[in-house]
């Protein structure tokens, strides 16, 4: 019988395939020296500023793209490759969510952005949890796409499972060959796979006190089906005071989307119904 992880990985793999890149104008593109790294980033378009934060194993292109032209017609949009992933190289430091939002912070610093919005699938939705939490003054709005802020949020066997990976799994893979074609250290994928599975099999917790204290508006996505557990859906969306009758009194800035048959992997596919949503909250005001 296939392992569960097997046939996860063999969505994410069909999807990469099945995803074509969109026709856009040449970026904007840099390494910023942040907290020992050389930082891979892309600037597209003009106006406010948005930050998008990929999943784990992943890059650029094979997170965003698609996104990034819609994006960039009305906004600023900075994408980052993060510390190990793409063209930014690994480091000998934890790669833990406080290590990256720190990186991200100081990537705004470095270009002299005082203030932005932030995009974060997955692994890059708990970096912009973090830089909520430890960056406020950085975080305009925050866009959480299929994202916990503790590992107790995922479904059963879920946060075991993806512990477990290993670079055999993504063997003549999209993955693997994004990674060898960018990566400043090609040769490096099996230990990079590890050091991730080694990341995601530690336990963390935000805090909820910490995620109701932040200022930033939240607009938290997620499919019925991806992985993260309903109840700790609506604890996020409640911490950051949803929850109430808003044709009775006020409700919250923050918003919740939960896409109907949709799992971690097929929300990047939603792009066509997910996008139009961000933009909508982005340019709320206050």
């Amino acid at each position: 019988m296939t392992h569960p992880i097997h046939r996860w990985i063999a969505l994410l793999l069909l999807t990469l395939l099945m995803t074509a890149a969109s026709a856009q104008q040449k970026p904007t593109t840099g390494y910023a020296p942040v907290n020992g790294l050389k930082m891979y980033y892309e600037i597209h378009g003009k106006g406010e500023p948005v930050v998008l934060l990929h999943g784990a194993l992943m890059t650029i292109t094979n997170n965003w793209t698609g996104w990034i032209g819609d994006l960039s017609k009305t906004r600023k949009v900075i994408a980052v490759e993060m510390q190990g992933h793409g063209r930014t190289a690994d480091i000998p430091r934890d790669i833990t969510y406080e290590n990256l939002a720190d990186d991200v912070a100081g990537l705004l610093n470095y270009l002299k952005i005082p203030r932005a919005d932030l995009i974060g699938y997955s692994l890059g939705g708990g970096i912009a949890l973090q830089c909520a939490i430890r960056h406020p003054d950085k975080v305009r709005r925050a866009v959480i796409i299929s994202s916990t802020f503790r590992s107790d949020g995922m479904v059963a066997g879920a946060h075991e499972a993806i512990s477990q990976l290993t670079a055999d799994v993504f063997k003549g893979s999209p993955i693997e060959a994004e990674y060898k074609k960018l990566s400043p250290t090609p040769d490096y994928f099996p230990n990079f796979v590890r050091r991730i599975a080694d990341a995601a099999s530690k336990p963390y917790d935000f805090g909820a006190d910490k995620l109701k204290a932040t200022t930033a508006p939240m607009f938290f996505i997620h499919g019925d089906a991806d992985g993260v557990r309903l109840e700790h859906i609506a604890e996020m969306f409640r911490l950051k005071g949803g929850g109430t009758h808003g044709d009775m009194g006020p409700r919250s800035t923050s918003r919740l989307a939960i896409l109907p048959d949709t799992t971690h992997v097929t929300l990047m596919q939603r792009m066509p119904i997910i996008v139009p949503m961000v933009n909508n909250f982005l340019d709320a005001k206050p």
